[in-house]
């Protein structure tokens, strides 16, 4: 499973419909939340997510009061091996998932990564407590396909990434408290000239709570959307380097912990394999934060032109020389 899904950017918001903020905490949104999909050797599915939360005033928010909770996140019926993937804020478990404890400073965001599994055949029935921006699933070629219900979807698109193919479905604006859900089926491929599926309603006939979906990826509407979405002041070519590496880190760990599930015995060994496995992730990290920081001195004029495209060139090569080490570990 992903231990790190390191990730980048975030600048500002996009304009938050007023329809999405009455059913939340208008505080609170989620820009970004991104969910990788796939099987588990045992035959459940695991989904591994990292959402980005905004405070979207300028003091610090410690929740709405009424426990301690700051942020809620409901997680499905049937999740299991809940797994707090980074540990860097405080969370504690519920029976509806699990909430965090750590305030988050005003105009802020924060990263909240975490990963659980559902049993095999089961749907994966979602809901978000805060409105979400954007949400990105992430379904490796020849692992499967998604069915959505509940909410309007495009077909997926394939998208390659480090020699790898993967279907990223994109859905947009999708109100809080608002149900829908997914079925995953590691049997049967997406048809890669998929149609727009249909609108759906719910048992009572509400139309879908998600107010448009993402255009084709390099049609002038993306391209659009791009300049006034909270990303815009990134280079794309390195969002697209930081979405690699974000998968490539999911696979590197996924294939790793089966490696070491099989050298049990050796344990020893596996600690020492482990320990160094855990550095490279961190030194990963470590580059991807320093290119953001570089993206950001640079869109900020601190930075010549000469200066960033030399940088940028050489965290690029330390990080090829990161991946190629974390590929030792399952070569």
């Amino acid at each position: 499973m992903i231990k790190k899904i390191t990730v980048l950017l975030l600048g500002l918001m996009l304009i938050i419909p007023l329809n999405g903020l009455a059913a939340s905490d208008s505080k609170i949104i989620i820009d970004m939340q991104y969910i990788v999909i796939g099987p588990s050797e045992d035959g459940s599915t695991y989904l591994n997510n990292r959402g980005f939360y905004l405070n979207t005033t300028a003091d610090e928010y410690k929740g709405d009061g009424k426990s301690e909770a700051v942020l809620n996140v409901t997680l499905p019926k049937g999740a299991k091996d809940l797994d707090f993937t980074e540990n860097k804020i405080a969370s504690k478990q519920v029976d509806t998932g699990f909430i965090t404890t750590t305030p988050i400073p005003g105009d802020q965001r924060i990263e909240l990564p975490y990963s659980y599994r559902i049993e095999k055949g089961e749907d994966i029935n979602l809901s978000f407590d805060y409105t979400v921006k954007s949400l990105i699933f992430l379904v490796e070629e020849g692992k499967g396909s998604l069915e959505m219900s509940g909410i309007q979807a495009v077909s997926p698109e394939l998208l390659n990434m480090d020699g790898k193919n993967f279907w990223i479905y994109t859905i947009e604006d999708i109100q809080a408290n608002s149900p829908f859900s997914l079925v995953y089926n590691k049997d049967v491929q997406p048809a890669k000239k998929d149609t727009e599926q249909k609108q759906t309603t719910s048992e009572n006939g509400a139309n879908s709570a998600v107010t448009h979906t993402a255009p084709a990826f390099h049609n002038p509407g993306h391209l659009r959307m791009w300049a006034q979405s909270p990303l815009h002041r990134f280079n794309p070519h390195v969002f697209l380097i930081i979405i690699g590496a974000i998968v490539i880190a999911g696979i590197s760990y996924f294939a790793y912990f089966r490696r070491k599930a099989r050298l049990e015995e050796e344990r020893l060994g596996a600690d020492k394999e482990e320990k160094a496995f855990k550095q490279l992730m961190a030194k990963q990290k470590a580059i991807m934060d320093k290119i953001i920081e570089l993206e950001e001195t640079f869109g900020d004029g601190q930075l010549s032109e000469t200066e960033y495209h030399a940088k940028l060139a050489a965290y690029k090569q330390h990080l090829v020389q990161v991946k190629l080490n974390l590929r030792n570990f399952i070569e």
